[in-house]
């Protein structure tokens, strides 16, 4: 799969120029979301995400459409997680609802930059030493084993460093004024808001998730633009299926059971991938192990899809048995 200059330039123009659109959009009509405009953002981007994929399909071949539609699912339901930390985030900094889109796309937007960051690193990576597929895999398992751990308590927020840094060091009022992210004291001297806190505090926390998403997209693809546009792809609209999904997070009980399925089956997947492109001196003199068994992207495809389709399945059929439960009458 030869991707050209041209074609690299035109895909960061077109992506760059739908996120200004949405930057501006945000910016000039401040609001909370209907359902109806929610659901139609949604609709949208998962329109264009599919579309891009026939492209690749038609430019190149099936097997890169499928890389990239098994990368962007990944991708997005990992997404979805995500947004259980954002709703504690938005809670605790106490963020009005009609200035929660704002804030949500300024930290997508750092969480993008640094992504593309992470992703060049780690094709790089890749591209000289094989054996990188045996850390990313052991740590996709850890993960996984790591949310069977999991009781049912709600998730926590913790402040990282890079927020806890801008407490302590940035000129900052005391208290927000409406989006804004400078203003004046009451001195006249311009300093930030509470603001540029929870923009860090969103930015920075999505790209601790990265730490398990990308390693996952690593593992159904190795090539650069198919990781590139499925993480973007499955980063746009996060901010509208936040007020979408607003309700129905805590509905979706079985979503952190099929993740870790999914990131485990992606973990030994590419424990496999390392074990038949082995150069490890120590491990089979360095040659390649030849029992390994290749599993293609078709089958992994379904895998990712049939998981997450039935944890999806029961978590609503669980959400409606318990609110049956709730109204039936006593007898």
């Amino acid at each position: 799969m030869e991707v050209t200059g041209s074609l690299w330039t035109v895909t960061l123009v077109a992506l760059g120029a739908l996120v200004l659109f949405d930057l501006v959009l945000v910016s000039r009509r401040p609001h909370e979301p209907s359902i109806r405009e929610c659901a139609l953002w949604v609709t949208g981007y998962v329109a264009l995400a599919l579309l891009f994929a026939v492209f690749l399909g038609l430019h190149f071949d099936g097997a890169a459409a499928g890389q990239y539609l098994a990368g962007w699912l990944t991708e997005y339901s990992l997404s979805v997680d995500n947004l259980f930390v954002f709703v504690i985030i938005m809670s605790r900094f106490r963020i009005e609802r009609r200035y929660q889109q704002k804030v949500l796309l300024v930290g997508i937007l750092l969480s993008l930059l640094l992504r593309g960051l992470f992703i060049a690193l780690g094709a790089a990576a890749i591209s000289r030493f094989t054996w990188v597929f045996y850390i990313f895999g052991a740590f996709l398992i850890y993960t996984a084993v790591k949310v069977f751990g999991y009781d049912d308590d709600e998730p926590e927020y913790a402040e990282n460093i890079l927020v806890r840094w801008a407490r302590r060091v940035l000129p900052m009022t005391g208290d927000y004024d409406a989006a804004h992210l400078l203003t004046r004291d009451h001195h006249g001297r311009r300093r930030f808001t509470p603001l540029i806190v929870v923009f860090i505090a969103i930015g920075t926390t999505d790209v601790i998730f990265a730490l398990d998403s990308l390693p996952a997209i690593f593992g159904l693809t190795d090539h650069p633009y198919l990781i590139f546009t499925a993480t973007v792809f499955a980063m746009m609209g996060l901010r509208q299926l936040y007020f979408l999904l607003g309700g129905l997070l805590d509905r979706l009980a079985y979503l952190s059971i099929g993740l870790g399925i999914v990131l485990g089956f992606i973990g030994v997947k590419l424990v496999l991938q390392a074990l038949a492109e082995n150069n490890l001196p120590f491990l089979n003199g360095g040659e390649p192990i030849g029992w390994a068994p290749h599993i293609g992207i078709g089958p992994s495809l379904a895998v990712i899809a049939g998981t997450l389709t039935l944890t999806a399945a029961a978590s609503l059929i669980k959400a409606w048995a318990d609110t049956k439960s709730k109204v039936s009458p006593r007898r």
